[in-house]
C-alpha cells in the first residue's frame, strides 16, 4: 500500500449501508446507566458526549436480546418497551452529527444469576465464579430461541434509529463460550470440531442479515483469543473470521481479546485496580478480593496498539473491513492502522477521559490522550461508568 492510497482516518468512510463522517468508532464499554433495563437521561447524554467530541459512531452497550442474556438486572434487553428511549438516544447522537450501533448479544454464562434471577445459560454445565451459582447447558430450544432473539433484537435496533448493530461473539459471552474449547464441551453439532463450535456464530449473523437486510450496517465484534490455556486461539479465529466473511452475512469485524468468565484484564491491559474493585464488593466477596484477587485479575502492561500484532493475521487471511481495538490513542495509531489496511479504528478507555479526544486530535494531530491506563474506570461499571480523573458534568 502506497501513502496515496493509504485512507485518512479522519475523512468519510462507507460501512455496509451507511457512511461514517469518519473512521474512528466509540467502542462499547459498559455504561451502567439504564436502571430498570430502560434508557435513562444519564446514558444519553454517556454518548451524545463522544459524539458531539467527533467520533464517526458510537456504540451502545450492552442490549440483551433476551432477559436471561443480561449480565445484571438492570441492563437493556431488546424489546419494545425500550424503543422511544433508544429513539431518543439515537436522535441525540445524530444531531451530533455521528451515527449510532447497538451492541446486541446474549451474556450466556458470563450472567449473573443472582442479579437477574434467571438462569444464565453455556454450552455446557459449569461453574460460574461472576455469579458463584452453576451455569446450566443450553438446550437446542435455547439456541434456537437465542439466535432467533438476535433477529428480533436488530429489528428493534432499526425501529429505534440504530444505524448498525454489532454481534457480541467474543469474551466468553454465549456466542463466544461456543467457539472456546475449553467452555464447550458439547458432544452434538454444537460441538467438538472447530465447524461445529463456529455454528453458532455464523447462523446468527445470517439470522441477523436475514431480520434486516441492508438496512443498517451489521458488525461483529470477535474474539481472536481468549486469553486462556485451552481456549479459543488465533489459528481458530483466522479460521472463523475466513468462514464470516464467506457467508457474507457482516459488513465489518472489529477484533478483541479476552474473556470476562476467566481472564478479563487480558482484554484491557495497564494497571489493576484491585483495592477499587474491592471497595464495590459487599463481604465476604470484599475481603476475598483483598486476599486472593491478584490471582484472577492479572496484570499485563499496556503498550499501544496492543491487539495489532494478532490483528496483522487476520487482516492478511480476509478482505472484508476490519476495526483495529487495543490502545488507539493517538494520530499516530490510527495512521499506523490506516496503514496495515484495517478500515476503521475503535477506541473506549481514551474517550472516557476525553470525550472530545477526535476533535482535539482534528485540530493539533499531535495530540496524545491523557488516559493513564489506571483502569480505575472498570470498578465504576457497578454504579456509573466513567473516568475518574474527569470532573463529572464536563462538556465537550
Amino acid at each position: 500500500m502506497t501513502d496515496r492510497d493509504i485512507p485518512d482516518v479522519l475523512a468519510p468512510a462507507k460501512l455496509g449501508p451507511i457512511t461514517l463522517r469518519n473512521r474512528i468508532i466509540k467502542a462499547a464499554t459498559f455504561e451502567a446507566a439504564t436502571p430498570g433495563a430502560l434508557v435513562s437521561d444519564d446514558l444519553i447524554e454517556y454518548h451524545r458526549r463522544p459524539a458531539a467530541g467527533g467520533v464517526g459512531m458510537t456504540t451502545v452497550a450492552y442490549c440483551a436480546v433476551q432477559p436471561e442474556g443480561r449480565t445484571e438486572a438492570n441492563q437493556i434487553w431488546m424489546r419494545q418497551d425500550a424503543v422511544p428511549g433508544l429513539r431518543r438516544l439515537t436522535d441525540a447522537v445524530h444531531a451530533e452529527g455521528a451515527a449510532a450501533s447497538a451492541q446486541i448479544g446474549h451474556a450466556g454464562p458470563v450472567a449473573n444469576e443472582a442479579s437477574t434471577g434467571l438462569p444464565a445459560l453455556g454450552p455446557t454445565r459449569q461453574f460460574n465464579p461472576l455469579g458463584m451459582r452453576m451455569v446450566r447447558a443450553a438446550t437446542l430450544a435455547d439456541i434456537d430461541r437465542i439466535r432467533r432473539a438476535h433477529g428480533d433484537a436488530a429489528r428493534y435496533a432499526v425501529e429505534s434509529g440504530f444505524d448498525a448493530v454489532e454481534l457480541h461473539f467474543g469474551h466468553n459471552y454465549f456466542a463466544s463460550s461456543f467457539l472456546s474449547p475449553k467452555i464447550n464441551k458439547r458432544t452434538d453439532e454444537y460441538g467438538g470440531s472447530l465447524a461445529n463450535r463456529a455454528r453458532l456464530v455464523r447462523e446468527t449473523a445470517r439470522t441477523v442479515r436475514e431480520a434486516v437486510g441492508g438496512k443498517i450496517a451489521i458488525l461483529a465484534k470477535l474474539n481472536m483469543d481468549d486469553g486462556v490455556p485451552g481456549g479459543f486461539w488465533l489459528d481458530e479465529a483466522v479460521q472463523v473470521a475466513q468462514w464470516l466473511e464467506e457467508d457474507g452475512s457482516l459488513d465489518a469485524i472489529e477484533l478483541t481479546v479476552g474473556s470476562s468468565l476467566l481472564n478479563s484484564m487480558y482484554l484491557f491491559k495497564g494497571d489493576v485496580p484491585l483495592r477499587e474493585f474491592a471497595a464495590e464488593m459487599r463481604e465476604p466477596v470484599r475481603t476475598g478480593m483483598k486476599l486472593v484477587g491478584k490471582h484472577f485479575l492479572k496484570s499485563y502492561p499496556y503498550r499501544d496498539l496492543y491487539m495489532l500484532e494478532d490483528a496483522r493475521q487476520i487482516r492478511a487471511a480476509v478482505k472484508m473491513p476490519l476495526v483495529l481495538l487495543g490502545g488507539v490513542t493517538d494520530r499516530a495509531g490510527m495512521d499506523t492502522a490506516m496503514a496495515e489496511g484495517f478500515e476503521f479504528v475503535a477506541m473506549a478507555r481514551a474517550l472516557l477521559r476525553e470525550p472530545d479526544l477526535i476533535n482535539r486530535i482534528a485540530d493539533e494531530p499531535s495530540h496524545r490522550s491523557l488516559c493513564i491506563h489506571c483502569n480505575k474506570c472498570m470498578p465504576t461499571i457497578f454504579t456509573g461508568t466513567r473516568c475518574v480523573l474527569v470532573t463529572p458534568g464536563a462538556r465537550p
